[in-house]
């Protein structure tokens, strides 16, 4: 009887907590979309920025350049760096025990650290200034362990049956990995890409520090304000905090969209 009640408590206790968590997040998204929709107008997404329509457009379309480039750096990186300790280095190498254990600290580093670590580095001694470029180095470093580990992890997550039926058949280590191992994992893969989309659409004080706050559409070694630099300006300001909850709207709205479009796409090439 007393594993019966302590079950029973447990079982009431997590859907009690599941319940908390999901009304803390509605409440959130509601009363954000609340007092953005109130606010949202069409100035908003004029293509050149002014004090009197604080447009988002230049944001959000550095946000997606941003975006686009530091996966373009950090994904062949993380993939292939898994690929290597996954297949090819030894069980007990300690060259792969420093890589799991740096990868998992530097995902712990607080972003601000990064941000001090860009601006040394990228905007400082390489010379590349307050830019777009020390901005998305600075957000490739940053997503690099996060795509390595769930990478990884969905390597090991393939079935070792498929790996020995490809063996089996006559085909080579290589063929292997590109023909059976990397298509299984390539949703585990794309849930890392998604947190790390996430964590580049979401991220301020790195870019404070990498790219400035000017609210222009960039070229590569321009200063650069995405889309939540551009939230933390206005609100900090204090003249515009409607048109920041209209801002936080539309990146939770872009965000929403590109997991649901990754989501789509692995489930896409899962069935090819």
């Amino acid at each position: 009887m007393q594993k019966d009640y302590t079950s029973l408590f447990i079982y009431y206790a997590l859907r009690i907590s599941i319940c908390i968590t999901l009304g803390i997040f509605i409440l959130i998204i509601g009363f954000i979309f609340v007092k953005g929709l109130a606010h949202l107008s069409p100035k908003l997404f004029a293509l050149e920025y002014n004090s009197q329509n604080v447009s988002m457009m230049p944001s959000i379309i550095n946000t997606l350049n941003m975006m686009l480039l530091s996966l373009l750096i950090a994904i062949p990186f993380g993939v292939f760096g898994a690929i290597f300790l996954s297949e090819y280095g030894k069980k007990n190498s300690k060259i792969k025990h420093i890589i799991a254990i740096a990868s998992e600290t530097l995902v712990g580093i607080p972003s601000i650290v990064y941000g001090l670590f860009g601006y040394l580095v990228f905007v400082h001694y390489l010379g590349f200034g307050y830019s777009f470029l020390s901005g998305s180095l600075t957000l490739s470093i940053m997503i690099l362990p996060l795509i390595l580990r769930s990478a990884q992890e969905a390597l090991h997550s393939v079935p070792l049956s498929l790996r020995e039926a490809s063996f089996a058949l006559g085909a080579s280590k290589l063929r292997t990995l590109f023909s059976i191992i990397l298509p299984v994992a390539i949703p585990g893969i794309l849930a890392g890409v998604i947190l790390s989309i996430g964590k580049i659409f979401g991220e301020s004080a790195a870019l404070l520090y990498t790219a400035a706050t000017v609210p222009q559409v960039a070229g590569l070694l321009d200063s650069a304000r995405t889309l939540s630099v551009h939230m933390y300006v206005i609100s900090s300001e204090g003249l515009h905090m409607n048109e920041a909850y209209s801002t936080a709207m539309v990146l939770i709205i872009i965000v929403l969209l590109i997991n649901i479009i990754s989501n789509f796409l692995a489930k896409k090439l899962t069935k090819a």
